[in-house]
């Protein structure tokens, strides 16, 4: 299995760090024509206004959301959260706009407001999973057919939608497997995550 990661701004090292411990082929992605080949695509967290900037400059944005519409897996993290949702309240570029949700950035402040958080994820099974919350999105809507796969203080911050899969919170920084492990699964077309 050939999964890329968006390498353009953000937390790429990680990500391709994570799904390389899980016996895939991890790869970075800066050009249209590096998308040939791969069974799915990485959007890292970092900064969404600068990531989508660099998405147009490239000539990303258009092919990224072509594959989606055709079935192409994607994970967002964060930043890629936001950049996979129909609508943002307060981002002034075009996200790639492929997953019914909306999305509002930096919901729980600034930088200085960064946190961690145990999360219950019923589809990793049991035991809490760290969540890591620097300038995080959150998920205002989300349209029924978005399975929410978790929340916090009452508000989604973990969605899948087919084989989209957005986090708010960056699983990347916490050398826990099992969400990567969980998108894997997705992308081979199993729907629970294995132990």
């Amino acid at each position: 299995m050939k999964i890329g990661v968006l390498a353009l701004q953000g937390a790429v090292t990680e990500h391709i760090e994570m799904l390389s411990a899980l016996d895939t082929e991890a790869v970075p992605i800066r050009l249209p024509s590096e998308l040939d080949g791969l069974d799915a695509l990485v959007i890292p967290g970092g900064e969404s206004t600068t990531i989508s900037k660099l998405l147009s400059v490239y000539g990303l944005t258009e092919p990224i959301r072509n594959l989606a519409n055709q079935g192409f897996p994607l994970f967002g993290t964060c930043a890629g959260l936001v950049l996979l949702a129909k609508k943002v309240s307060n981002l002034d570029m075009e996200p790639i706009g492929v997953m019914d949700i909306e999305v509002k950035r930096n919901a729980f402040g600034r930088q200085v407001d960064s946190f961690e958080a145990d999360l219950q994820i019923p589809a990793l099974g049991n035991g809490t999973f760290n969540g890591i919350f620097i300038r995080a999105p959150i998920i205002e809507k989300a349209k029924r057919n978005v399975e929410i796969l978790c929340q916090l203080n009452g508000g989604p911050v973990a969605v899948r939608q087919g084989k989209l899969l957005g986090c708010a919170f960056h699983p990347e920084l916490t050398g826990d497997l099992r969400l990567h492990r969980y998108f894997v699964n997705l992308i081979a077309g199993e729907t629970v995550c294995k132990k």
